[in-house]
């Protein structure tokens, strides 16, 4: 099979929040201040018999107005919502990610009939990558069913890590979300996963330069990420639990 080479850092990714009137701002050692009412809701992450990660399930929607703020220190007593603790505790909510656009730094596989760009450093422990043999196997594989599983996989990532590109136009292969905000439950590593900022949401942030707009991203609310505002997957490490009752 002939190899093809894609440059990476002319690959653009883009959201579907055209009007940009829904963004996200990261306050200095402070909340998030969710701007523009996007739909906020549980999503838990639904397991096969083998304990692989399949699908997620919705559960509670939660109230929004014009600028609510969300807590991302992980001990507010009203979660999602800030209550004030991060001025109340010692910890550091500085930001420690680049704004260097994903594709940039992404490994690239190369597959039959599309490939595969994977940044680990916004891995959010979703897990989904382990479906089928695995994303960075079934990419490889030939035929229409592994490149499916290759694309859905993806989609279920729920930091955008995982990203599939044409091996003919080089350019991501996507559905088009709407702007909405999914709070990651994780029944079976029985913990509370990150923010799940999907639909092309921009992410501004305390310096006031924007982030890249990505259709899905993953944004940390357990405080101890160290690629901050983005998750790493540590509320996993430390069993963050968000408190929220269930429905």
């Amino acid at each position: 099979m002939m190899e093809i080479k894609v440059d990476l850092s002319e690959v653009e990714m883009d959201g579907t929040n055209e009007s940009g009137a829904i963004y996200i701002e990261v306050l200095n050692n402070g909340p998030y201040l969710v701007h523009g009412e996007p739909p906020v809701i549980q999503r838990f992450i639904e397991t096969d018999d083998k304990g692989t990660s399949i699908a997620y399930r919705n559960g509670r929607s939660f109230e929004m107005k014009s600028a609510v703020a969300f807590c991302r220190c992980g001990h507010s007593k009203n979660a999602p919502y800030c209550d004030g603790h991060h001025a109340m505790i010692d910890i550091d909510l500085k930001e420690s990610a680049t704004f260097t656009p994903l594709l940039d730094s992404a490994e690239l596989i190369i597959g039959s009939t599309v490939s595969l760009a994977d940044n680990k450093s916004y891995c959010a422990f979703g897990r989904f990558c382990d479906a089928g043999k695995g994303v960075w196997n079934e990419v490889k594989e030939l035929g229409k069913v592994a490149e499916e599983i290759t694309e859905e996989i993806a989609r279920n990532c729920p930091g955008g890590r995982l990203v599939v590109l044409s091996n003919d136009t080089k350019l991501p292969v996507d559905d088009i979300l709407p702007p909405s905000i999914g709070l990651i439950e994780d029944p079976k590593e029985m913990c509370s996963g990150p923010l799940a900022v999907w639909g092309g949401i921009r992410v501004q942030s305390a310096s006031g330069s924007s982030y890249e707009i990505r259709t899905r991203q993953a944004l940390c609310r357990c405080g101890a990420s160290s690629n901050k505002p983005f998750c790493d997957g540590t509320h996993a490490r430390i069993d963050y639990k968000d408190g929220i009752a269930p429905e």
